[in-house]
């Protein structure tokens, strides 16, 4: 039903808002089918906003929906899927915003299809498949490099030609398989375990080029998956483009986001290597020289050190010490002997003062009878007796003439 305006007579904002919130709600529920562009879960509330847009047009609408429906959904809701919604128009008088109030979701087509992978993915993240622990390390430099794409493709040809332009020496062993159809995934998992048999492998590449979700599904597959995942070579995914995202990224030790740049992750650049080997060897050459001027500098200082500059002056402060120390010696020596000889003199001439021959010398003898006994006394020799005296330088041989006896002392010192 129109309003009655005019430009004397218009209708306020709140009037035209208010129309057009009746006219919505006589609506009633509608099916409306879009791709799900934005999927949010705010903590604490019992409401889930999705973004529902056109898959033709730039036109995009919020639908709200319980989240116990939403969570309860299976397969899960997932950015990207395609439904088809059972919804309650509203307009929002105070805000000016038209949403749908979702009744009913189903997921057709594309959707469907992603929700399936993505409970897939859940299932067997579950499981530990896609672990980062269980990640294996490329290879610095492999010798032989396993590759698994479709013959004659573009991702066979970016892998090999990057790949030998980073460095030329590396070699490969190609195991050709269907990238796509039914026969895609045993013949990629066929090939997977030959190059992983095989000890020259160190790495195995599974290259494809872009395509629809559709044509991706074989890297999706749980068998392949599981195959990767038991493998004991290092795997790397090179599937599609960055966008492209199927499940065997996530169980490969490493994803490339595109065929070139798997050939770039499995080889290093020779150029750049050998940059880094002459960088290296100017540092080890500017590590020895500086090792070199430094040891120089301490020998220099060690040379310019008095003792080292000219060594015989050490010996000849030395030698000026042992001269020194040898007149000293002979000195202590030579006074030594001089107190010695002194003391020889003082003791020979109290021997000599002592010695009966001394006694001699000074006038007396000594007289000795035939037999050579000292005669002490008159009255051991008798008259015409033969006798020999001692004198101070030689002896006289004597006869006894005549004994004559001292007389004794009187008392006052006078001979009777």
């Amino acid at each position: 039903m129109a309003l009655d305006t005019s430009l004397e007579s218009p209708a306020p904002v709140r009037q035209i808002a208010n129309a057009i919130s009746g006219w919505v709600d006589r609506l009633g529920p509608v099916w409306v089918e879009g791709q799900v562009a934005q999927l949010n879960r705010r903590p604490g509330m019992a409401t889930v906003f999705l973004t529902l847009r056109d898959t033709v047009a730039d036109i995009s609408i919020t639908v709200t929906a319980s989240r116990t429906y939403i969570d309860g959904l299976n397969p899960p809701l997932v950015e990207g899927a395609s439904v088809v919604v059972h919804a309650k128009p509203s307009y929002y008088a105070n805000r000016g915003t038209l949403s749908l109030q979702a009744r009913t979701i189903r997921m057709v087509g594309l959707g469907e299809l992603l929700a399936r992978l993505e409970r897939r993915r859940q299932l067997l993240a579950a499981e530990g498949l896609f672990a980062a622990e269980l990640k294996r390390p490329l290879p610095f430099l492999p010798g032989c490099v396993g590759l698994v794409t479709a013959p004659n493709s573009a991702a066979e040809r970016d892998v090999l030609e990057n790949a030998r332009r980073r460095w030329p020496a590396v070699r490969f062993e190609v195991a050709y398989a269907a990238m796509q159809g039914p026969r895609a995934t045993s013949e990629v998992i066929e090939g997977l375990e030959r190059l992983d048999r095989d000890p020259a492998v160190e790495v195995i590449v599974i290259a494809r080029g872009g395509g629809s979700v559709e044509d991706l599904l074989p890297f999706s597959d749980e068998g392949l998956v599981r195959a990767v995942a038991k493998v004991r070579t290092p795997v790397v995914s090179a599937i599609g483009h960055e966008p492209d995202s199927p499940l065997l990224d996530l169980v490969a030790d490493v994803r490339a986001s595109t065929p070139t740049d798997a050939a770039k992750l499995v080889v290093p650049d020779v150029v750049e290597e050998l940059r880094g080997i002459e960088r290296a060897r100017d540092r080890l050459r500017a590590g020895v020289h500086a090792l070199v001027a430094r040891e120089q500098a301490g020998l220099d200082a060690l040379r310019s050190r008095p003792a080292l500059a000219d060594p015989r002056s050490l010996l000849d402060a030395r030698g000026q010490e042992v001269l020194a120390l040898r007149d000293r010696t002979r000195r202590t020596l030579s006074h030594l002997l001089d107190r010695a000889a002194d003391d020889i003199g003082h003791q020979r001439a109290r021997a000599r003062a002592l010695s009966p021959l001394e006694t001699l010398r000074r006038g007396y003898a000594v007289l000795q009878d035939s037999e050579g006994h000292v005669v002490t006394s008159v009255a051991d020799v008798a008259a015409g007796e033969a006798l020999s005296v001692r004198v101070a330088d030689g002896r006289i041989h004597a006869t006894t003439t005549d004994i004559r006896p001292d007389l004794p002392e009187d008392p006052d010192g006078h001979e009777d």
